[in-house]
């Protein structure tokens, strides 16, 4: 079976305006009647909800430093059912890490390489002209063999400004797909760990068709679609368009918590939890509501806990099924998760909020650190919810800081380039978590 042909919408570095392309993409391609597969490269678990709200399909997650090839095939062999693929880059197009084992460095040039979907670079021009070509012309030949289909220019300050910045894009045959005017109010809301959650979006609706509107006039989307027509994949795809079953779920029968405060799980990871039999029901500690009682297990994802900790505090009733569950049976948390299982969450403003304490964790959001990077994980000591895991991989995202840790450490956690990291997660009887998010085994 082969993977479905498609582009990467991809840029020289963040803050280009990337995902405002994708984004108006999206939906005028779902505009024209056609069934897209969006993607987002990398381990950015914001993005691909906003994806599925532009092109009404679940984006996933492909990862080329936490995701061994197998699984990338697996993945994107879901996009035999689309006409076409649209998967969005993260950072610079080469940006990644120090290749480790079986694995990559995590950059979108590997996905663009591995799937043969052509790069459509977004370049800022603003400050610039001609020079924008040496940019473009740089990336282009960077890597022997990269798919390059050509250039989005992007926040042009005026007709001579586009004609100068394209006539430098001619004089080296870079193909110049789109031209978009500069337009301040083109953003995205943002707060500390980048965009707000789609659902937290007071109009997404709305937004995504503004981006729509302002890009058809700009691009060229038969060009863009006949680029995508010539992408050629070199992946290993599997016979079965949805089977991820290496990634064994951690029972059979979960409780989800899923909410604003509690919405960062990776979809691919529930996708294969689901494929082999395993029912996920969701509940809202937010609206203290309370997980199934017949749960084995309950997961409570990562999220911004941290913006709710009075109200998460009052949930009482959705608490104590926690605490009772947690008696006989497994709670695990996952960054924001991992928070709430502890003594006491501690906002920006400095209050601190009684959370389930399950763990003897306490953090602070006003006493704040920047926590990113890739993680892999070896368990030091045996957990309920993932005794079948011998090793994970993940990637941690977060400016908590943990002011109380007293519990028994759960993994020997390192860096993508073997650094040791010191949030090693805890367990404390059925109950475990840690300030990574797992993406696949090891």
């Amino acid at each position: 079976m082969a993977v479905k042909t498609g582009l990467i919408i991809t840029a020289p570095s963040s803050g280009t305006g990337k995902t405002t392309v994708m984004l108006g993409l999206l939906r005028l391609l779902r505009r024209r009647g056609l069934a897209i597969q969006p993607y987002k490269s990398g381990p950015d678990y914001i993005d691909p909800a906003f994806h599925q709200a532009a092109s009404g399909t679940p984006s996933f997650n492909l990862d080329s430093w936490a995701m061994r090839p197998e699984l990338l095939d697996r993945i994107a062999a879901i996009s035999a059912h689309a006409d076409m693929v649209v998967a969005e880059g993260s950072m610079g197009l080469f940006d990644g890490v120090a290749k480790t084992g079986a694995t990559g460095t995590g950059a979108s040039a590997e996905i663009a390489m591995r799937f043969g979907w052509p790069v459509v670079l977004v370049v800022d021009v603003s400050g610039q002209a001609q020079s924008a070509a040496a940019v473009a012309l740089g990336f282009r030949d960077y890597l022997s063999g990269l798919p390059f289909a050509g250039v989005i220019l992007n926040r042009v300050a005026s007709p001579r400004h586009e004609a100068l910045a394209r006539r430098g894009m001619e004089l080296h045959n870079i193909p110049v797909l789109g031209c978009l005017p500069k337009r301040g109010d083109l953003v995205l809301p943002e707060r500390h760990l980048g965009l707000i959650q789609a659902v937290e979006h007071p109009d997404l609706e709305t937004a995504i068709d503004g981006y729509a509107d302002f890009v058809e006039p700009h691009i060229d989307l038969d060009a863009l679609m006949q680029a995508a027509a010539s992408s050629t994949s070199h992946a290993n795809t599997t016979d079965s368009a949805t089977d991820f079953s290496q990634i064994a779920p951690p029972a059979q029968n979960i409780a989800l918590a899923q909410d604003e405060a509690f919405s960062f799980t990776y979809p691919h990871l529930l996708e294969s939890w689901r494929q082999q039999g395993a029912e996920i029901t969701p509940f809202s500690p937010l609206n203290d509501e309370c997980p199934k009682k017949d749960a084995d297990l309950i997961w409570l994802a990562g999220g911004y806990p941290e913006l709710h900790g009075g109200r998460l505090a009052q949930a009482t009733s959705c608490f104590d099924a926690i605490r009772n569950h947690a008696e006989t049976k497994a709670v695990h948390g996952e960054c924001g998760g991992y928070m709430v299982l502890g003594e006491g969450l501690i906002d920006k403003e400095g209050e601190r909020h009684k959370m389930l304490g399950l763990l003897g964790l306490v953090t602070s959001f006003e006493t704040r650190k920047f926590h990113l990077g890739y993680r892999l994980a070896t368990p030091v000591t045996t957990a309920p919810a993932l005794r079948q895991y011998s090793a994970l991989r993940g990637h941690e995202f977060h400016y908590s800081s943990i002011i109380e840790q007293p519990d028994t450490a759960l993994f020997s956690v390192t860096d993508a380039n073997g650094q040791i990291v010191a949030e090693t997660g805890s367990v404390r009887a059925q109950v475990s978590g840690t300030f990574f998010h797992l993406i696949a085994e090891a």
